[in-house]
């Protein structure tokens, strides 16, 4: 396998595979073999609407069962944009099958899933990676040596940022992600999950020691239970460093993020994805820097590049396994303080993998 590509399978049908299918193809390091839905025709029909935008040389086969794609020795990864109600099954299904993981975001239900569904790809030598593909932007190489140069920035003191979009009039009762049930935290798993990552990344991964949470708005779902609409936190790190985000499903499209300093600020304001109407990378005081023409690679595409680097390498020295837990302890956190309206105090593994 060290000079293939890998060949991945898809669990599910959903939405999000459209972006990731291109990404995959555009990657030059997979091949997508498979796509499995718990309907033959489904998963038929998928890979036909697909293939005819975005065509793979041989088209991807379609399995009626989840448990046959993981049974397939022609797969070497699995993709799984399932429900977060229904990852942890599937994860260790995939890696107890010897398969490389790549989760969809929220990546569990709960920090201890997420450690029995990390352990488990550790004990099995398989990778695990969540689906978050900005950090996979290469602004945030040349991002970070401005954080560390302590000229432009200084010392960090306080870090913010905003995820939301406006969404359509019914969508508790029509979209998943209103669903509790399949999607238990809303708006602050499907949005807030990346708001959390880019604060631990302009933290250098270092964690808070208290997270306040507040459900600021809730949507009955078809299942009758409410659905997190609209989601604020407040973050307190070492220091005197502060962190706030706010998320929502009931807001403008936004996706900004600011970090400020004793020297001055980076502000960028498209911190997920490049937008086409924005015309700048980030700003470091006032200074804009253009944004650059895309190189024909996409941030989806950079991260299958990324998986098969650090799957051919070897799991062992890859990082990403601790990012996602330390994210999922946060989402935790952040949830935990607004159910009980008391900040939550992280205790000292809260760095672990364990």
């Amino acid at each position: 396998m060290e000079k293939s590509t890998l060949r991945w399978g898809i669990l599910s049908t959903a939405r999000i595979i459209r972006r990731n299918w291109q990404g995959m193809r555009d990657s030059g390091a997979a091949t997508l073999v498979a796509l499995a839905s718990r309907d033959l025709k489904k998963a038929e029909d998928f890979i036909e609407g697909l293939q005819a935008e975005f065509p793979w040389p041989v088209k991807p086969t379609a399995f009626g069962s989840y448990e046959s794609l993981i049974a397939s020795s022609d797969v070497d990864a699995i993709y799984i944009p399932l429900p977060t109600g229904l990852r942890k099954e599937w994860v260790l299904r995939a890696a107890e099958a010897g398969k490389h993981v790549l989760c969809e975001k929220p990546c569990a239900v709960s920090t201890a899933d997420l450690r029995e569904m990390i352990s488990c790809c550790e004990r099995h030598g398989v990778l695990f990676m969540d689906g978050v593909m900005f950090m996979h932007d290469p602004r945030y190489l040349a991002m970070r040596e401005i954080l560390e140069d302590r000229v432009s920035v200084g010392s960090i003191k306080r870090i913010t940022t905003a995820f939301s979009f406006r969404s359509a009039g019914d969508f508790a009762g029509n979209d998943i992600r209103g669903q509790a049930g399949l999607e238990p935290t809303g708006c602050l798993g499907d949005l807030g999950w990346y708001c959390l990552r880019g604060m631990l990344w302009a933290m250098n991964w270092e964690m808070p020691m208290r997270v306040s949470g507040r459900v600021l708005s809730e949507a009955s779902g078809n299942d009758g239970v409410p659905a997190t609409m609209e989601f604020s936190a407040e973050l307190d790190f070492a220091n005197g460093v502060t962190g706030a985000f706010h998320c929502s499903f009931l807001a403008p499209k936004q996706m900004w993020f600011n970090v400020s300093g004793t020297e001055g600020y980076l502000r960028i304001p498209d911190f997920i994805a490049p937008v086409a109407e924005n015309d700048i990378a980030w700003e470091t005081n006032y200074q804009r820097v253009p944004r650059e023409m895309d190189s024909g690679m996409s941030n989806e595409a950079r991260m299958f590049a990324c998986f098969a680097k650090d799957a051919r390498r070897g799991v062992a020295g890859s990082p990403w396994a601790e990012i996602s837990l330390k994210t999922q302890i946060l989402l935790d956190a952040c949830e935990a303080s607004a159910r009980t309206g008391q900040p939550v105090i992280l205790g000292d593994d809260r760095s672990a993998v364990s």
